[in-house]
């Protein structure tokens, strides 16, 4: 299929997006794993950027992040979330999070953090989360969270709101 000049112009004045997506790792206890990036405040749930334009799906997404981030190589699970954020002074962010399924000690000790982005890792329990993770990441986490809980679908978000 060739592109029509007028079809390539109409694609590339279409809005912009951002697109990223995580796995939330938990321990047997129930702890969720959290990372610490270097180049912002705060923490984080082993992620990223969906390297769309090369052809990466959200899925595809996650997984290596995952492996790149800690050095977990595992497919991520069933989509517990999408969140669409959209913040002042940026485009807006869809926000994939898949179940990371829970981490055996072996594999905790086993972590190995992307030193170019990462400082550290923890295991926080669920009712000190939204104090490492504050606003729509938390609220985001939280939600699958519950999902995984009452066994129920993929939560809609937006800025880590339930909608519909």
């Amino acid at each position: 299929m060739t592109t029509t000049p007028d079809f390539a112009a109409y694609i590339a004045g279409l809005p912009r997006i951002i697109a990223g997506a995580a796995a939330l790792f938990r321990d047997a206890e129930g702890r969720v794993l959290l990372v610490e990036p270097n180049y912002r405040e705060g923490w984080a749930l082993p992620g990223g950027t969906i390297e769309s334009d090369a052809g990466e799906t959200p899925r595809q997404g996650a997984r290596r992040e995952t492996l790149e981030e800690i050095g977990i190589d595992r497919a991520p699970g069933r989509l517990l979330a999408v969140d669409w954020v959209h913040g002042v002074g940026r485009p807006p962010l869809a926000a994939y999070l898949y179940d990371g399924g829970v981490l055996t000690e072996t594999e905790l000790k086993g972590i190995r953090l992307q030193e170019e982005e990462l400082l550290s890792w923890r295991l926080v329990a669920r009712e000190d989360l939204t104090a490492h993770l504050p606003g729509a990441l938390g609220r985001r986490v939280m939600a699958a969270l519950d999902v995984l809980a009452d066994g129920s679908g993929t939560a809609e978000l937006e800025n880590g709101n339930r909608v519909g």
